[in-house]
């Protein structure tokens, strides 16, 4: 088989419901890797949140933030910060509607609150702690993503508003905060774009809402079994749950394995 280019989300993907690596997704990465094909990760996570998972799997090339930082090989592809204006209408329209912003760049991330418990309850199920608090750290340093703590139906007060910036949610109190048009699909897009690989040659593996652009953008897309109704319609496959063997057994679905 030609060499093919497989990007997989971490959460729901990678990593099962305890976020922890089946033995048959490291073992599947690894036997797709020794036929000579191109293995990258896709994922709302920033660099510094994923660097263990990384090195367990020995994969150096990722689409991080929903695509708004791209390594490949250990080195920046593209990157696509929000601008810092923005983010000053963003900090102080939420403070307005008392929602707790967290600013992530590529070394870290950091709270516009010393403590809230929205943040504490969706950040926790990342298992990475309490971002430290620093209202202004979004000022001198590139912001490639930021979360907005708000309950579900508020979305649409934060679209009107920012036209300029995509809502994506991700947990019941939580959502991303993107550039316009920013998406995992826009990320991997720069990537094949730079190494010359067809669209048609790109497969993609994904479980919820931040992963339907990144399935209907890729040649050959598979949604987990454990994926809600609408990312599993964007996709070409549907496999099992991440818990039972889902990697493994989509990857023989597709004919990689």
């Amino acid at each position: 088989m030609a060499r093919k280019m497989i990007f997989f989300d971490i959460d729901g993907t990678l990593l099962d419901h305890d976020k922890r690596l089946p033995a048959s997704t490291k073992e599947a990465i690894g036997q797709l890797k020794r036929l000579g094909h191109e293995v990258a990760i896709a994922t709302g996570r920033g660099p510094f949140m994923f660097k263990d998972i990384r090195d367990e799997l020995e994969i150096d090339s990722f689409v991080s933030y929903n695509g708004q930082y791209v390594e490949w090989k250990g080195k920046p592809l593209f990157v696509n910060p929000i601008q810092t204006g923005l983010l000053q209408q963003l900090t102080e329209y939420a403070d307005e509607k008392g929602h707790p912003l967290v600013y992530m760049d590529i070394k870290t991330m950091r709270s516009s609150r010393e403590y809230h418990v929205h943040i504490e309850e969706s950040i926790s199920t990342l298992k990475v702690p309490h971002p430290a608090y620093d209202p202004e750290y979004f000022r001198d340093r590139s912001i490639f993503q930021t979360l907005v703590f708000c309950t579900i139906g508020e979305e649409s007060k934060y679209r009107e508003r920012f036209p300029d910036l995509d809502f994506i949610r991700w947990h019941q109190f939580s959502m991303d905060v993107l550039p316009l048009g920013g998406s995992k699909a826009k990320g991997i897009e720069e990537m094949i774009g730079a190494l010359g690989i067809d669209r048609s040659d790109v497969y993609a593996f994904g479980d919820y809402l931040n992963d339907i652009e990144m399935l209907q953008f890729a040649g050959t897309s598979v949604a987990m079994g454990n994926a809600p109704d609408v990312v599993k319609k964007a996709a070409d496959h549907v496999t099992r749950d991440v818990g039972d063997d889902g990697i493994w057994y989509g990857l023989r679905m597709v004919g990689l394995l």
